[in-house]
Formats: C-alpha cells, structure tokens, sequence
C-alpha cells in the first residue's frame, strides 16, 4: 500500500514538472521571437499622409437677403372723376398700355367741345384780321391811310395767329385729359389687389395708388454683407492672396430647399447703413415659375474671390479642442508626430480649409490618428497606398515568431 502510494506521488511530481518546463519553453520561444525582428507592441504606429499644396480656393461667403422686384409701379390717375370701371382681374399679367381702369369722361370731353370751338373762333379771327392787314398795306404806300393804321392791322393779324396757336394748344391739353380718363398699365408685371372699387372718387395729386404693379421675372435679391468683410476682402486683393471672381450666387429658400437657378451680382451700394453696419450687394435672377416673390427671405452664397494661398486639408487629418482651436498633425524630421495649429473656418466638400499655420510641402497625418500624441514615432506611409497584411506562414503565429507558434500549437 505505501508503495502504491509512492509511485503515485512520484508520477504526479514528474508531471508538474513537464507542464513547467512546456510552459518556460513556450514563454521563452515568444521572447526570442520580439527579439529576431517581430512586430511588437512597442513598434510605431503606421500613419497615412498626404503632402498638401496651395490650392485656388474660392472665398465662399453666405448671406442673408430679401428678394425685390425688378420693376415696381404705383398705378395713380392724373385727372379726377369717378371710376366707372375696372377692366382688369386682380392679381393677373398685365401688359404695358391697358387699360386699367375708366374714369367718367364726360367732363373732359366737354372741355375738348370747348376746346375745339375756340380753335375755330381764333381761326376766323385771324382771316379777318390778315384781310385788313392785306388791304391796309397798299393803301399805305399809296398814303390812303396812315402808316400808324397799316401798323395796327398787321399786328392785330399776327396777334390772331398766335390766338390760333394757344387754342391748339388748349385743344391737345383737352384731349389729353380725356385720354387720361382710361387708365393705363406703366409697365408689364404682376398687378395686385384694386385699392379703389367703381363709383369712387379720385384725384390727381392723391397719397394712394389704384393699384400696385410688380415684374417678378427677372428678381433682384438684396444681399447684406458686414462692412467688415467686405473691407477685409478688398484688402486681401490687394495684397494679391486673392484674385477676383465673377459672382455666380446660388439661393436656399426658406424652406432650406435650394433654388436650382443661378444670379449674378449686379452692383455694391458704395454706402454704409448706419443703423445695421451692412452694405448692400443687389444680385438678379430669373424667375420664369414665380416662385421667388417680392419680400421673400433666402441665403445667398457665392464665391466674392479666390483665395491663391489657402491649403485643403481632408476633415479626417484635422481636430479641433473644447475651445474650438483647430490642431492637425504633420510628420517631422525623426519620423515623428508635430502638432500644428492651425486657422480653418470653412469647409468645401470634403476638405477644411486652411488658410494659417501650414507651408506648401507638408505631409499631414490624415489616417491612423486616433492614437497620436506629439513627439512620438511613427511609420508615414502615402495615405492613397494600401495597407497590405500578409498571411501568417505555416507554423508562425501572427505575431511572426514561428518558435513561439510552434510552442503554443505543441502546448
């Protein structure tokens, strides 16, 4: 029995002793594995760059601003009289000489009867007094009669003339008027709601219009820019970082939907609101499906230059602290990580742009950044290369020491 005992004993000591010696042969087979050359923990991590350049890059700037319509009219009578009708339909296309509205003419057509009589008094008029005038002249030469006489007759003959002369004169000012009582359209557009219903009295100099007329195809829209980016913007082209653009400005609508047609700016107001510090900037557009109506409230965005000197930069190689500061990271002598801060306050598309804080010929770190920290080592590699792993050999673990995988598949 006790040698029973032994034997047991002795089997389960020789035991141990194997799985310790497998498990020293295994551990150390990893070591020298880290030390022929494997990747270890400890290696540097393998970060993609890109080598970034000056870029022509427009100064995109976004605004707000009202839409106005390229030509506006009041309608407004220029007799007075009652309004007998109105002969057209609200809110409809009018074209320019409609007939709008008709005042009563009856006034004005009596004047015209007045006018034209008159006319043909001064005409008689000035038959009788040239006849006088004919007669006399011979007379005179004769001494028939004095030369004060012949005077006379010839003066009351050219007075005559000028009588004819101001009865015309009275007799278009009549027709005029009574043209007036049809009410015309100045200008072609859009007319709004009558102001004025039939049988309402209207005047000449009167504060209200009938009606108000509006050409909505083409618009303008009313931009409102800081006067200080528009000081800042000139100086910069004076500078020469930027160069000029021709402004093709693109709306977004008040639903956030995006207009789809393109303006162009048409003019600057070369003075400042005081009460706002704006100055504005007047773009056209066409209008062809009204949907753009005077009032309405859209941002405006358009390139006002372009910057010669800025750099883009893809948005996954840039971050930014709690404070809004923007840091990207670029590889510097050594291999190693450098912090840079940088200034990028817009973005176009894919890329920040940078306008401060980078030189042409940088590699920034745009992949593998996540665990970056300034100063330490990294392996750069392009970033457009792809990463290439390759499968462990027969008998290798992954970590590329083959004794050790060689150990851990015995084990």
């Amino acid at each position: 029995m006790n040698t029973n005992n032994f034997r047991t004993g002795r089997r389960r000591a020789s035991a141990a002793v194997a799985i310790a010696l497998l498990l020293a042969s295994c551990g150390g087979g990893s070591q020298t594995s880290e030390k022929k050359g494997g990747r270890g923990p400890s290696g540097p991590p393998q970060v993609g760059f890109v080598v970034i350049q000056p870029s022509n890059v427009p100064v995109i700037a976004q605004l707000s601003g009202r839409v106005a319509a390229s030509q506006s009219s009041e309608v407004r009578p220029q007799v007075a009289g009652l309004i007998r009708k109105r002969l057209f339909t609200e809110g409809s296309i009018v074209r320019q000489g409609q007939t709008l509205y008709q005042i009563d003419p009856s006034i004005y057509e009596a004047q015209v009867s007045e006018a034209q009589a008159n006319l043909q008094s001064a005409r008689a008029n000035a038959q009788a007094a040239q006849t006088r005038a004919a007669r006399y002249r011979p007379l005179a030469q004769m001494q028939a009669v004095s030369e004060q006489e012949y005077t006379d007759a010839a003066a009351q003959a050219r007075q005559a003339q000028a009588a004819i002369a101001q009865s015309n004169a009275q007799l278009r000012t009549a027709q005029i008027n009574l043209r007036f009582t049809r009410v015309p359209a100045p200008i072609t557009g859009r007319i709004g709601r009558s102001l004025f219903t039939e049988g309402a009295l209207v005047t000449t100099n009167q504060a209200e219009p009938l009606a108000v007329i509006q050409r909505t195809d083409p618009v303008f829209v009313d931009i409102q820019q800081s006067s200080a980016e528009l000081l800042a913007l000139r100086r910069a082209l004076a500078k020469g970082g930027a160069a000029p653009t021709t402004a093709v400005v693109r709306l977004t609508l008040e639903d956030g939907s995006d207009y789809g047609q393109t303006g162009t700016v048409q003019f600057a107001e070369i003075t400042v609101n005081e009460s706002t510090g704006t100055v504005t900037l007047r773009a056209r557009f066409p209008n062809p499906d009204g949907i753009l109506l005077p009032g309405m409230f859209v941002r405006a965005s358009f390139a006002q230059a372009i910057d010669t000197q800025a750099f883009l930069v893809p948005q996954a190689g840039l971050s930014r602290d709690p404070r809004g500061n923007a840091t990207v990271y670029v590889v510097g002598p050594g291999n190693r990580a450098i912090a840079r801060t940088v200034v990028a306050e817009r973005t176009q598309g894919e890329f920040w742009v940078v306008t401060q804080g980078l030189a042409p010929g940088d590699k920034v770190i745009v992949q593998g950044t996540a665990n970056l920290r300034p100063d330490i080592a990294v392996r750069p590699v392009p970033a457009a290369a792809p990463q290439r792993i390759e499968p462990p050999k027969k008998g290798a673990s992954p970590g590329g020491g083959a004794g050790a995988g060689g150990q851990a598949k015995g084990g």
